[in-house]
C-alpha cells in the first residue's frame, strides 16, 4: 500500500536553514582565527550537506524522545533539499527551476504563482514563500550573490534585474506594486545552435543557411520581437556561429547571454554588466559607457544583449567604425518598426540625434533586421510556437531608411521574397538563394 508523503514543512526548512547557516558562519570564523584559507564554494556546499544531515539527525532524535514520529527517509531527503536550496539556491523557487518544461514563472505576491510551460499551458502553482516579506528577503539574497556586483532591492531601489545561476532572467519590483512581484524567464536552451532552431521550427532550413553566411560575412544584425519571443535564444545561436578565434565582448544590463560560459566555443570572451549607482547615487556605469569601453578592449565583435536606451547611438557608431559583425536585440512589433524604435531611443540619448541623422546612422550601421514572434495555440490543441517571420535588409537612406524584405511569410511558411543586394558576398560564404541556400 502506498503511503502518501506529507508536503515539505517550510517552517522547519526555515528553522533548519538558520541553524545550518549559523554553524556554517561559526566554522568560517574558526577557520579565519586559525589562519586557514577560506573554503571554496564547492567545499562550503559539501560541508553544509554534512551540517544538514547532522541537524536532521538531531531533530529526529528529539522527535523520538518526546514520543513523536520522526520524518521518513523520503521526508528527510525533501527537507535536506529544501534547506540546501534555501542556503545556496533560490529557496522554494528551486523545484520550479528544476522542471525543464517550465518556461516562465510569474509571482504576484508570495502566494500567487503562475507557471508557463513550453507547450503553452498556464497553471497556478504553490506559494514560494509564507509572506511577502519573506519573498522580498529571498529576492534580496539572490540580488546579493548574482551578477558581478551586489544589487540592492529595497524601498530606495524598488526595481531589480539579474541573471540566476542557471542562466534564467529574473526581474522584480516592490513598492511600485501593491505586492512584491517577480518574473523569471527560463533559459531552456543555453548552448544553442542554428541547427537546433531549424530542428524546432523557429527557422526554415534556408534561413538557417542564410544567417550562418551573414554571420560569417560579418554583417551587423539586429534581432527584433516582442517580450519572450525568443530574441536572446536566437542571438546566442547566431553568436555560436562566430569562429572560436574571435574575441567577443558582450554588454548587458544584467548578465544573461553567458557566451563566456562555453570556452570550447568562445575561449576569448568578456562579459560587461551595467553597474547601478550606490545608495549615494554614485558609481553607476551606464550601458553607453560600457559600449564605449568595449571598443577599447580589442574586440573582434561587440554584442549588446538588449538595446533599451541611450546606448543605441554609441552602438550604431561602433558598427560604422569597423566593428562589423555586431549583434543585438530590440523590442519591436515588426521588422519595419525597428527603425522608428531606434530613432526614438536616439532622441532620448545624450546626443539627441534628430530623426534624419539617426536614419543615416542606421543605414550605415545595420545590414539586416531579423524579426521573431511567438504564437500560443495551446487552447486550440496546438502549443507555443516561436518562428522568424521576417528578415529585412537595409539598402540605403533617402530621408528615411530604405529596406527590402528579403524573407517574408507566405501562408504558414517563411520564404525568400526580394533579391539580396549583398548576395555575392554571402555566396562567398556558401549561401546561394538560387539553389535553395547553397552554392
Amino acid at each position: 500500500m502506498n503511503v502518501e508523503q506529507r508536503p515539505v514543512d517550510h517552517g522547519l526548512v526555515k528553522r533548519f536553514r538558520q541553524e545550518v547557516g549559523d554553524r556554517l558562519a561559526h566554522q568560517r570564523r574558526l577557520d579565519q582565527a586559525s589562519g586557514l584559507p577560506p573554503m571554496t564554494g564547492e567545499d562550503e556546499r559539501q560541508f553544509a550537506r554534512a551540517l544538514i544531515a547532522q541537524v536532521l539527525e538531531e531533530y529526529a532524535r528529539g522527535e523520538i524522545g518526546v514520543g513523536r514520529t520522526p520524518p521518513t527517509a523520503e521526508e528527510e531527503e525533501a527537507l535536506a533539499g529544501g534547506i540546501h536550496a534555501a542556503l545556496f539556491g533560490v529557496g522554494r523557487l528551486q523545484p520550479l527551476l528544476d522542471d525543464t518544461e517550465i518556461e516562465n514563472i510569474d509571482v504576484n505576491g508570495c502566494d500567487r504563482v503562475f507557471v508557463g510551460y513550453a507547450d503553452g499551458r498556464e497553471v497556478l502553482a504553490d506559494p514560494v514563500a509564507d509572506t511577502d516579506e519573506e519573498l522580498i528577503e529571498l529576492i534580496q539574497v539572490l540580488a546579493a550573490y548574482s551578477g558581478l556586483s551586489s544589487r540592492p532591492f529595497d524601498t530606495a531601489n524598488p526595481q531589480l534585474d539579474l541573471r540566476l545561476p542557471d542562466g534564467s532572467r529574473l526581474s522584480a519590483v516592490m513598492d511600485v506594486t501593491v505586492r512584491p512581484a517577480l518574473s523569471i524567464r527560463r533559459a531552456r536552451l543555453g548552448k544553442v545552435f542554428l541547427s537546433d532552431l531549424v530542428g524546432n521550427g523557429t527557422l526554415v532550413p534556408e534561413l538557417g543557411r542564410f544567417l550562418s553566411a551573414a554571420v560569417a560575412a560579418r554583417k551587423n544584425i539586429m534581432i527584433a520581437g516582442s517580450t519572450n519571443a525568443g530574441k536572446t535564444t536566437l542571438l546566442r545561436a547566431l553568436a555560436n556561429e562566430i569562429p572560436p578565434h574571435e574575441r567577443l565582448i558582450t554588454v548587458e544590463r544584467a548578465l544573461e547571454l553567458g557566451l563566456d560560459q562555453f570556452p570550447e566555443l568562445h575561449p576569448n570572451a568578456v562579459a560587461f554588466e551595467h553597474r547601478l549607482p550606490n545608495s549615494e547615487g554614485q558609481g553607476e556605469i551606464t550601458m553607453a559607457e560600457l559600449v564605449r569601453r568595449s571598443l577599447r578592449m580589442n574586440p573582434s565583435r561587440v554584442i549588446v544583449g538588449e538595446v533599451l536606451g541611450d546606448e543605441i547611438v554609441t552602438m550604431l557608431n561602433a558598427m560604422t567604425q569597423g566593428n562589423d559583425g555586431s549583434l543585438s536585440t530590440i523590442h519591436a512589433n515588426s521588422s519595419m518598426e525597428v527603425f522608428n524604435r531606434i530613432a526614438t531611443y536616439a532622441l532620448q540619448a545624450e546626443e539627441r540625434l534628430p530623426i534624419e541623422a539617426t536614419h543615416m546612422l542606421i543605414a550605415g550601421a545595420i545590414d539586416f533586421v531579423v524579426f521573431i514572434e511567438k504564437r500560443n495555440d495551446y487552447h486550440r490543441g496546438g502549443g507555443l510556437r516561436r518562428y522568424v517571420s521576417s528578415v529585412r535588409e537595409v539598402t540605403g537612406v533617402d530621408g528615411r531608411v530604405l529596406s527590402s524584405e528579403v524573407f517574408t511569410m507566405s501562408g504558414d511558411q517563411l520564404v525568400p521574397h526580394a533579391p539580396i543586394s549583398c548576395a555575392t558576398e554571402l555566396a562567398y560564404h556558401g549561401y546561394d538563394p538560387a539553389q535553395g541556400g547553397w552554392r
